[in-house]
């Protein structure tokens, strides 16, 4: 399991952010029901998906279902080899290559998050057993009955 910083998840939750902003300003150019529409409908979901797992590993949980935590996985990933590409085209030190980078830097680490999220969806939880007070062990010195 990945430990990051706050000063870590702080950016990647800011650059996740910016992403969702941008993909609700693109998916509102597109009419309902074209691909690019639905591309961006995924993409908004997937987005909202990390920045919850960003805020719950900064202490604020978050709930989402394992089928939602499935569904984010292939958007996360088509940001992740789209800003890849697109970063390798841009010069070193301009704006939009600083921009891709923290996009790429919060997409890592929120992708490890949501495979750290499906790992404890998918795992036993650990059970709990209540006992009843009178079978709890009493501190030393003390009477087993009393008085």
């Amino acid at each position: 399991m990945a430990n990051y910083t706050q000063t870590e998840l702080a950016a990647a939750l800011q650059a996740v952010h910016d992403m969702l902003r941008r993909s609700e300003t693109a998916q509102a150019k597109f009419a309902p029901g074209t691909s690019q529409h639905t591309l961006q409908k995924n993409r908004i979901q997937a987005l909202r998906i990390a920045s919850a797992l960003l805020q719950q590993a900064s202490h604020t949980p978050a709930t989402y279902t394992t089928a939602e935590l499935e569904r984010a996985k292939p958007p996360l990933a088509s940001l992740l080899r789209k800003s890849e590409k697109a970063q390798q085209k841009l010069s070193p030190g301009t704006w939009q290559h600083t921009m891709l980078e923290n996009n790429l830097r919060a997409l890592h680490i929120a992708s490890s998050l949501l495979a750290q999220a499906l790992a404890a969806a998918v795992a036993p939880a650990p059970q709990t057993i209540q006992t009843h007070p009178c079978t709890q062990p009493k501190p030393a010195g003390t009477s087993q009955h009393p008085k």
